[in-house]
């Protein structure tokens, strides 16, 4: 395997860069280990002795985003042919991740027929539909489901995955879901980020009020009760705030009774109908707020301020045909700006390199910063980028190793080396 040849930088002479004579690299600076990029999500070269994996010896070349994470493939390819990238974060397997759930959503016509989001729900379909059958599944059934779903997504290159409870809405089935995930945790070679979202709709015969005061008196004390036992951990909190679900005292009441017990706010925001839900993030010290089609410009400056990461969901937007998030504003006025793919029963998609081409397209985000908020920004907004995210000394080895000397390929995945 031969080495890269040194340049000089074209911005300091008395520096060199791994890499072709043709090439043209930027030298920028180096941020932080595990810092999120912006816009741009610039990505260059280190030589190949900045990184070496325990036990094994180094590729010839590899890419490394600024901010301190490399991020894409080796130019100079290992042995194998194979070039080198950090396996995907998905900070939203299912409402960004619940594959945990038993049904397929029925009501997914309705949309196609022209019947709008809130439409479908209020008639009972959507959340509800796919709550009746979660309910009726066994433990078991679920997580033969989970089980399937999660290694689709690893096979699409996702080593890290944000997986939500959501459609039991009552006590004893949010818990059977998060049993579900626990387990799942415990026996699969997946990265797993646990989220109580038991606030996913209000259950029917309750209000917003009453079903917030069943999570923060019941739900909640059960959920700090098994965290001390050792039999679970929850990493984070969601809320559906949104009109006709949760409205923002309600969500409020919701989020900081989670945050008390120690779970990190991370959270539905500003989908359908503008609801100030980034700035309620930006008070209440969210780590990251998902959707944001209907973000104010308010909104965006708080989020930037507080350094939440915006999880954007393409699949959501496509969909649902709702308005396309403001990708570049946020991330021209410096917003952390992650990508998830909402995988649920009205966005089936097990693939972040699709959701990474609708971000492209439709978003207008770039490839290198598409990049970014797949793995590097995504890992951010679950709170584990110090640890995830981008192939740095000290950090866990989930790899994607790409057939190709391109950034664009995917040939296998690596989890924790292994």
């Amino acid at each position: 395997m031969g080495r890269a040849a040194q340049r000089p930088c074209q911005q300091h002479p008395d520096k060199t860069h791994w890499g072709k004579p043709t090439e043209s690299l930027p030298c920028l600076p180096r941020g932080r280990p595990g810092a999120p990029l912006g816009a741009g999500g610039a990505i260059s070269r280190t030589a190949p002795g900045d990184f070496e994996p325990s036990g094994g010896r180094p590729p010839a070349a590899i890419w490394r985003c600024h901010g301190g994470g490399a991020a894409a493939a080796a130019g100079e390819r290992p042995a194998a042919g194979a070039g080198v990238r950090p396996g995907r974060e998905v900070p939203a397997a299912g409402r960004h991740g619940q594959p945990g759930r038993a049904a397929k959503r029925q009501p997914g016509g309705g949309t196609l027929a022209g019947a709008s989001y809130m439409e479908i729900h209020q008639a009972g379909g959507g959340i509800h539909f796919t709550v009746e059958h979660t309910r009726k599944a066994t433990e078991e059934e679920l997580f033969n489901t989970f089980k399937h779903r999660l290694e689709r997504m690893r096979r699409a290159g996702s080593t890290l995955v944000e997986c939500k409870s959501g459609y039991g809405l009552n006590l004893e089935t949010e818990l059977k879901m998060l049993r579900v995930i626990e387990r799942a945790k415990q026996s699969m070679d997946i990265g797993i980020s646990s989220t109580y979202c038991g606030a996913h709709s209000v259950p029917k015969g309750k209000t917003a009020t009453e079903a917030a005061d069943d999570i923060i008196n019941n739900h909640l004390p059960k959920l700090k009760e098994l965290k001390l036992s050792g039999e679970m951990h929850v990493n984070n909190i969601d809320v559906f705030c949104e009109k006709g679900v949760f409205d923002l005292d309600s969500t409020r009441r919701i989020l900081q009774a989670g945050k008390d017990i120690g779970l990190q706010i991370n959270f539905h925001g500003d989908e359908l109908h503008p609801m100030k839900s980034a700035e309620l993030g930006a008070e209440l010290g969210a780590q990251a707020i998902s959707h944001l089609e209907e973000v104010s410009d308010e909104g965006i400056a708080a989020i930037a301020r507080a350094k939440c990461a915006a999880v954007l969901l393409p699949t959501t937007a496509y969909m649902l045909r709702l308005k396309q998030p403001q990708a570049r504003k946020m991330l021209n006025e410096g917003v952390i700006v992650a990508l998830g793919s909402d995988f649920n029963p009205n966005a089936y998609c097990f693939s972040m390199p699709m959701v990474m081409h609708l971000a492209c397209v439709n978003m207008k985000m770039s490839m290198n910063e598409a990049l970014a908020a797949a793995t590097i920004n995504a890992a951010y907004a679950l709170g584990k980028s110090d640890t995830h995210g981008s192939i740095e000394i000290g950090k866990q080895g989930d790899l994607v190793i790409i057939n190709s000397s391109r950034t664009r390929q995917m040939g296998a995945v690596t989890d924790s080396g292994q």
